[in-house]
């Protein structure tokens, strides 16, 4: 075993114990999903930036500028940045005062039990597509450092990460997430100053880039395709369960928002370091097979052993810190939206076996995509776009508006997934995403419309808004509009 290889077993041994150390105070689901709604600040930001600085920031990132310049980084960190400075100014108010426990509850409680479980069974292959590209990233590192083969490596990267989010839940992904922050920024930190430690060398990079590797905007044929690029890291994460959990964890309003807000700023500034090795690593290896291995490679060239364990330490931090949240999101939402409404008398304890045995499914399921995936960045962008127009849709029009009820959300998860796997993979369209967005809002109006039409127009009825009704508080949403201030009736199981 090489020095690198020994400095990883140790590193990932260490968050090991911290998350079976956590795991024996866990009494309830509360605890296991949403660290008992206890987050403070520090802990909350550094975990939204933790958790969404993932292998395709790192990794994926870094090779996709090596490959096609700037313009291959709407996504990263621009993209996924934007998307947690959205979740702070619009939308974790709402969601935080609604007292969820996952985003999947906000849709039984604004529309249907069968909405819920529909969105439940959308949601849940997002976050295990997501699980396999870390799985892969952690591959990569392994593979790198002690030359395993990818089966291997893929092999050891699933059991590492089944059994470190099995055990811990949420209340060791946070704390874990703090310290692999922590190590994230001093990783790449420490990577720039030895590869850059004066002007000099920093200066002479930049003058040697080609100019037409600068372009942010250039590499698209129209400016749907761009607008294709920004949407689906904004708008198909910023309703990820991943993200949604950590804004419900957090201890006060406050929090919530400020939380996203600064992890979503840090994420941006931090994000831009793989970005820049990314640009200028054409300097050193111009003819890479693979350009996702142009970090690793920097490190490896760069950095003494002692260095390149930490640097190493630092890229398995940010897979960790998202592949934990990802298979515990999957597992959160089969167990609390799809498996307790039909098995209602479970224990407190038997609901954390059942969220357990759902993180070791999970991962057996990245490890298989992991496997046959093509790229890192690949896998993370069809996660981000699967089901999520449709998801999107319901959350800004549940949250913001008393338009429609359970048909029409019915008829916008359907649309968003039906036109986005048509046009991504039949059709090849190359805006997939913003075809599946304009149907699932055009879906959700057209039936909230034609609903209005149909029913009968008698004395007391609100018919003002199209598709209104009664809501949890004994009103109609037009006349008092309870649920949208936050004092929402909570359903039996969030009150059990």
């Amino acid at each position: 075993m090489n020095a690198v290889l020994l400095g990883l077993f140790i590193y990932v041994a260490l968050q090991v114990v911290l998350g079976l150390v956590v795991a024996r105070g866990i009494r309830d689901e509360d605890d296991y999903l949403l660290a008992g709604r206890r987050l403070g600040y520090g802990l909350a930001t550094l975990s939204c930036f933790a958790t969404w600085f993932g292998a395709e920031t790192c990794v994926g990132a870094a090779g996709a500028v090596y490959q096609r310049g700037l313009s291959g980084t709407c996504a990263d960190p621009f993209g996924y940045g934007g998307c947690l400075l959205l979740m702070g100014l619009v939308f974790a108010a709402p969601l935080w005062r609604r007292r969820l426990t996952t985003l999947a509850d906000l849709f039984r409680q604004r529309y249907s039990p069968g909405v819920e479980r529909l969105a439940t069974l959308l949601m849940v292959p997002t976050s295990v597509i997501w699980a396999a590209a870390q799985v892969r990233a952690f591959a990569q590192v392994l593979d790198t450092a002690a030359h395993l083969g990818l089966l291997k490596a893929v092999s050891l990267a699933t059991a590492v990460a089944i059994f470190y989010t099995g055990f811990g839940g949420m209340r060791a992904d946070v704390l874990t997430d703090f310290i692999q922050g922590v190590v994230i920024v001093l990783g790449l930190v420490v990577l720039w100053v030895a590869v850059f430690p004066s002007g000099t060398e920093l200066q002479a990079a930049w003058q040697a880039i080609d100019p037409t590797r600068l372009e942010l905007f250039g590499g698209y044929r129209h400016g749907f395709e761009l607008l294709e690029a920004w949407a689906i890291p904004i708008c198909g994460s910023v309703v990820a369960q991943e993200l949604v959990a950590r804004v419900l964890a957090t201890r006060s309003l406050r929090v919530a928002q400020c939380s996203a807000l600064l992890g979503g700023g840090l994420y941006i500034a931090v994000g831009l370091i793989p970005v820049w090795f990314g640009l200028v690593g054409t300097q050193w290896f111009p003819e890479l097979q693979q350009a996702e291995q142009v970090l690793p490679l920097m490190a490896q060239r760069h950095l003494p052993t002692l260095l390149y364990i930490l640097f190493a330490g630092a890229l398995v931090s940010a897979i960790l810190s998202t592949v934990d949240s990802t298979l515990l999101a999957a597992a959160a939402l089969t167990a609390h939206n799809l498996i307790l409404p039909i098995r209602p008398g479970l224990t407190e304890r038997s609901k954390v076996r059942l969220s357990r045995a759902g993180v070791v499914v999970f991962g057996l399921v990245a490890w298989g995509l992991a496997l046959g995936a093509g790229s890192i960045l690949e896998l993370v962008q069809n996660a981000s776009a699967f089901g999520s127009a449709g998801i999107f849709a319901l959350v800004v029009l549940g949250l913001f508006t008393r338009l429609g009820g359970a048909a029409s959300a019915y008829a916008a998860l359907v649309a968003g997934l039906g036109v986005w796997l048509w046009g991504r993979f039949i059709a090849q369209w190359s805006c997939a995403y913003l075809a599946a967005l304009g149907a699932a809002f055009g879906a959700y109006a057209l039936v909230a419309w034609w609903s209005w039409l149909m029913r009968p127009h008698r004395t007391g009825v609100a018919s003002s808004w199209p598709g209104t009704r009664p809501d949890s508080c004994g009103a109609t949403l037009s006349q008092a509009p309870c649920n949208l201030a936050g004092e929402v009736n909570q359903g039996t199981r969030e009150q059990a």
